[in-house]
């Protein structure tokens, strides 16, 4: 373990001797806007996009999974600047994409701070192997980078020395994502579903952890990625299908599925709902300001 002083100075140790190590950073912004819709839907507005977009050629038939581990600290603070809208907020995770069978120490995962600064999405990540990952962000140690990494690096290391940042919530779903073509090449959609989580058994590789579904099964996130401006042909098909935007955020709903803040709402086992539940019974969508998704049993 380091100290705040000592993730300070480490930063001129080698200044002269650069470490012989490719940069692994990647960084951008881009506007983001949430819909909840019915898996069936869901599917549709695929379909109809793909008149105009192309699959991501990381996206195979049927999704990807996306696991994502987020640090905290002991009284929820980077929960806590989501609830209250702040305009300037930042969040730590380490995710890994693809299944989680087979994860290893040597797995590629990333280390990503993603902030928001008033209505713009930032995020900034680094691809580690899995073992390393958890000696900066777990260990709090400073690890082998280039010079190109080393400011994102220290600013991991020093978030959780001087928060005391933990380890507090997983999630997992399975994406679909779009990308633009021609003069919509800034443009990306994704759609999440099956999105569930837990509060314990933070590693990976964990075997029939207890994961639990914190947005109603039968829902997907659908998200509108964009560098500058949403195209008019988007607005239009939200419009025409009556899409309300809402404020849905993965990890508040683990947090509160699991009652680790005050707004605890109901969850289910994974296990206990089928892999493609109808849309029966779908409760009246909520687009006001941090609402809160009940899930009942199917």
């Amino acid at each position: 373990m380091v100290s705040v002083s000592e993730v300070a100075a480490s930063g001129d140790e080698g200044s002269e001797e650069p470490l012989h190590v490719a940069s692994r950073l990647h960084a951008f912004n881009r506007f983001e806007l949430k819909y909840l819709v019915p898996v069936e839907q869901a599917a549709e507005i695929r379909d109809e996009l793909a008149e105009r977009m192309d699959r991501d050629l990381h996206s195979p038939v049927g999704g990807y999974g996306v696991w994502s581990l987020y640090y905290d600290s002991p009284r929820l603070r980077f929960y806590w600047e989501k609830i209250e809208g702040l305009k300037f907020r930042r969040k730590l995770r380490i995710r890994h994409y693809g299944d989680l069978d087979g994860v290893t120490e040597e797995s590629p995962v990333c280390v990503e701070i993603k902030q928001r600064v008033n209505r713009v999405t930032q995020k900034r990540r680094i691809t580690l192997p899995y073992a390393v990952a958890r000696q900066l962000c777990d260990d709090r140690e400073l690890v082998e980078h280039s010079a190109k990494e080393r400011a994102f690096v220290q600013e991991v290391l020093e978030l959780v020395v001087r928060l005391d940042l933990r380890p507090t919530a997983i999630t997992g779903y399975q994406r679909e994502a779009l990308v633009g073509r021609a003069a919509d090449t800034g443009l990306r959609v994704t759609f999440d579903r099956r999105i569930r989580g837990r509060d314990r058994d933070f590693h990976f590789g964990t075997r029939t952890p207890e994961n639990r579904f914190t947005v109603p099964p039968h829902l997907s996130v659908m998200e509108i990625k964009v560098n500058e401006r949403t195209p008019h042909w988007i607005t239009d098909l939200a419009a025409r299908r009556n899409l309300d935007l809402v404020r849905v955020s993965k990890y508040v709903q683990s947090i509160e599925a699991f009652g680790l803040a005050p707004r605890s709402v109901f969850h289910i086992g994974e296990t206990d709902v089928p892999p493609h539940p109808t849309t029966e019974g779908l409760p009246q969508q909520r687009p006001a300001r941090n609402a809160s998704l009940k899930v009942g049993a199917q």
